[in-house]
């Protein structure tokens, strides 16, 4: 039996990778000479990289030093992959900026910037890279990507003619965007956004209402900081000459998404993009049955997450009647309905009854394992 798991990181516990190898102990229990093939996944988002590091032959992950959103030196990981008879690089922006990182969260969200994605991309460039996949997600800042854009030669004005920080403090002053020294470069650049988000960069669906309180933004302050944005975007796209701001997606990462597509960049499913860099068509060839999975599945599971592109990849390309299972750290038994026709194998939470947070995620690869196994045990009988 040849046996395919591919499934999300469970947040805050285990990395796809090593769900993955939890994954795979349980099974060995029952399936010991099963083929077992690992493709731990991701969206875009927290993860990226590592999972494409994990399942891409001849990947190289390497380091650059870039200021993270509070400003300040961080050392970053991105990578380099063979795509085609290119080279290309993946970033993970939440590598320079994520939410997650204590030092990014040390200023308050108005002073944070993507100013260290714009100076990484621009290291690349000056590399020779010209092939990009920018996994968006997990990010502290909400600048509408001018960070990145200054970064790159993007300078704003304010009403006293001198440059301003760019940051949501800053744009506050902004009256002019000069764009004439834009790396000229940039339009040499072929640029992939993964993501799953689609909101548009401003209004009651943008960035800053959707995003902006979790990453500090005050309820009372949403809409001031949307309109600062709507200015910045409006002055912007009058300098570019271009429109980006309904995009799908623009929303995304602060509005990364937004300075990135104003620049020419393409946005794409970040699980469906992850699955083609990984190989995973071509890992469930002739496979029987594929296991993934995520921190807490639901409804939204449906809308292009993780689980459910591994799992449509199992069904274009997996054997006659294979089966597809979906194991997470909670499933929302609302949704079970809704999931069960796209998981055929079965849905399983690896809870084993009313437990506390802190346990689940210190114990995870054990629940795992243990789900795992039984599963296998159903399924072998």
């Amino acid at each position: 039996m040849k046996i395919v798991l591919a499934p999300d990181s469970f947040k805050g516990s285990l990395s796809s990778d090593e769900v993955c190898h939890a994954l795979e102990r349980g099974l060995r229990r029952v399936l010991p000479d099963a083929e077992i093939v690992h493709r731990p996944m991701a969206d875009g988002g927290e993860g990226t990289l590592d999972a494409v590091v994990a399942a891409s032959s001849g990947a190289r992950r390497k380091q650059a030093l870039v200021r993270n959103a509070a400003g300040q030196s961080a050392e970053v990981s991105y990578a380099l992959i063979r795509h085609g008879i290119y080279e290309a690089a993946v970033i993970e922006v939440a590598q320079v900026v994520g939410i997650v990182d204590a030092a990014n969260m040390a200023v308050p969200v108005g002073a944070r910037s993507s100013y260290g994605v714009g100076e990484l991309l621009r290291l690349l460039i000056d590399e020779g890279i010209r092939h990009f996949f920018i996994g968006l997600g997990g990010t502290s800042t909400n600048d509408g990507g001018a960070g990145l854009l200054s970064a790159l030669g993007v300078k704003f004005i304010s009403s006293t003619r001198k440059p301003i920080e760019p940051t949501p403090d800053g744009l506050a002053s902004l009256i002019s965007v000069d764009v004439t020294a834009l790396d000229p470069r940039v339009a040499e650049c072929e640029i992939t956004l993964l993501s799953d988000v689609n909101n548009p960069l401003c209004g009651e669906r943008g960035a800053t209402a959707i995003f902006g309180p979790q990453k500090g933004v005050l309820e009372a302050d949403v809409a001031r900081v949307d309109s600062v944005i709507e200015n910045y975007a409006m002055r912007l796209e009058a300098a570019l000459q271009r429109s980006a701001r309904e995009k799908p997606g623009a929303g995304a990462a602060g509005g990364l998404g937004y300075a990135l597509q104003l620049l020419g960049a393409k946005f794409a499913s970040g699980a469906d993009t992850v699955a083609t860099l990984i190989a995973l068509p071509e890992a469930c060839a002739n496979a029987a049955w594929l296991i993934t999975g995520e921190g807490r599945s639901d409804a939204q599971t449906l809308l292009g997450k993780t689980p459910y592109a591994a799992a449509q990849a199992l069904r274009k390309h997996g054997a006659a009647g294979a089966k597809a299972t979906l194991i997470s750290g909670g499933i929302d038994p609302h949704a079970l309905p809704s999931l069960a026709p796209t998981f055929n194998g079965g849905c399983f939470s690896i809870a084993p009854g009313p437990i506390s947070l802190d346990r689940a995620i210190a114990e995870a690869d054990t629940f795992l394992a243990n789900t795992a196994e039984q599963v296998a045990r159903l399924l072998a009988s």
